[in-house]
């Protein structure tokens, strides 16, 4: 405890550092403050009374498909009908959209490896991109909470403005528009002069703004049942750490490859045969290196069972697709994930790429020949770690699912327990963690996760 408290003596100490800290909490300020802001043609204080009937009458569990991970993603602004409703998730949708069309558009591949320069105008790409998206998305969001969540019967109360009227919609959109591209600003003011990481800490944020509630209301159920509640609270508690450390360890689980870098003399047949082993190095393989993207694709997706059941509405079998807590829905959700991380590991990790640095660069794996038979050598590897962790990643995902009801009572609470929202948290957090360390590190002190023994065998 003691280093600990050191440790942040010496964050607090380092001029630079701690301008970093106190310009990242203060974007983060701004950018909870807005997310409170309503559109100015929507009476607040209605809105949300009328979301706690619809949630009331079971509208939470229709809902919690996509547009609860948008609502979680924002901070609760999406179900506030804030100027911020959209929040960073067109930004996102935006880089992801870049990120697979430079697989098919020899352009954007060209960006991807010209440098910095490259990197500019990819990001003013996804920047233009960004705007495109919100000009769907604002659209969408209006007409879900003109028709779906408020009752045509009560438009009266909860507007200023006719929702079917022009003066409604088009500075609406302006206004929703324009809160994501503040948004978008935000985050990359992070990443430039705050302690970097900013798109993911503004989702982070988002997320975490909805656990104390949910964690209240939990409380308040459980403890409602007398002395035994109270054991309840404590033992999901307890659960919950235990879903976090696992969380951890399936983000930073990684198969470590070895390689020797041989040096000119020995390529060329060398006579020092001491040095024929060469300096040996690793290539980290990520167990799960597709990260919480297979979640987010698959919820996406999640939508297209539900809208089968306007073909059947009598059909239980399709209904239960609209239930992020039936089995229907969360086999499918897990199927999806199982493929997408196969799919998004497969475009995102460039093995051919990998095999050809290593020979560039005088690399090679023990026992395998430079080339085509590393890169095969690399994919099946790959597919033999991904297997494994797509499996784990969709039992993460479903996890909520499964303690619902006999653990966990409230379903916000639950969500808590797996699936993008703890594994968003795990890795922002990680991430953060690691460049503090290396800003303290770069400094000669200590990092946060810096053990007595790491540092007596760095002395």
């Amino acid at each position: 405890m003691k280093e600990f408290i050191q440790t942040l003596k010496n964050i607090w100490t380092l001029k630079e550092l701690r301008e970093k800290i106190l310009f990242t909490l203060g974007i983060i300020l701004v950018y909870r403050f807005a997310s409170y802001i309503s559109l100015p043609a929507i009476n607040m204080t209605e809105v949300g009374s009328l979301l706690e009937q619809y949630k009331n009458q079971g509208g939470n569990k229709q809902g919690a498909g996509l547009l609860g991970l948008l609502s979680s993603f924002t901070g609760g602004a999406f179900s506030r009908a804030s100027i911020m409703a959209l929040g960073i998730m067109p930004y996102i949708s935006a880089s992801i959209i870049v990120q697979l069309m430079g697989m098919a558009i020899p352009y954007l591949q060209k960006l991807q490896k010209d440098g910095e320069s490259g990197r500019n105008t990819l990001n003013q790409i996804t920047r233009w991109l960004t705007i495109a998206v919100c000009l769907v998305q604002a659209p969408s969001y209006l007409t879900s909470i003109t028709q779906m969540f408020l009752p045509h019967a009560q438009f009266a109360s909860a507007y200023y403005v006719d929702p079917q009227s022009i003066m409604f919609w088009l500075p609406s959109i302006v206004i929703l528009v324009a809160g994501s591209v503040f948004a978008m600003w935000l985050g990359e003011k992070i990443t430039d002069k705050g302690i970097g990481n900013g798109i993911s800490i503004l989702i982070m944020v988002g997320i975490l703004a909805n656990l104390p509630s949910s964690f209240l209301q939990e409380l308040a159920t459980q403890t409602g049942k007398g002395g035994l509640g109270t054991i309840m609270i404590l033992i999901e508690v307890l659960f919950w750490m235990l879903v976090v450390l696992l969380g951890i360890l399936l983000s930073v689980a990684v198969r470590k490859i070895p390689i020797q870098y041989v040096s000119r003399a020995q390529a060329r047949g060398g006579v020092n045969r001491n040095l024929m082993q060469g300096a040996r190095q690793w290539i980290p393989l990520k167990v799960n290196a597709a990260g919480v993207m297979p979640i987010i694709f698959a919820q996406a997706l999640m939508f297209v069972p539900g809208l089968l059941t306007k073909v059947d509405e009598s059909n239980t079998f399709l209904a239960g697709f609209k239930d992020v807590f039936s089995w229907q829905y969360n086999v499918l959700f897990a199927i999806l994930i199982v493929i997408f991380t196969f799919f998004y590991t497969a475009i995102t990790i460039p093995v051919n790429q990998m095999a050809d640095d290593l020979k560039r660069n005088g690399g090679l794996i023990p026992k395998v020949r430079p080339g085509k038979e590393t890169s095969d050598y690399l994919d099946d590897i790959l597919s033999k770690i991904t297997f494994p962790g797509s499996i784990l990643l969709a039992i993460f995902a479903v996890l909520p699912a499964f303690i619902h009801g006999w653990l966990v009572q409230t379903d916000g609470f639950a969500l808590f327990f797996g699936g993008t929202s703890l594994l968003i948290m795990v890795g922002v957090t990680l991430d953060t963690v690691q460049q503090i360390n290396t800003y303290l590190l770069n400094h000669h002190y200590d990092g946060l996760m810096q053990s007595k023994l790491s540092r007596t065998s760095n002395s």
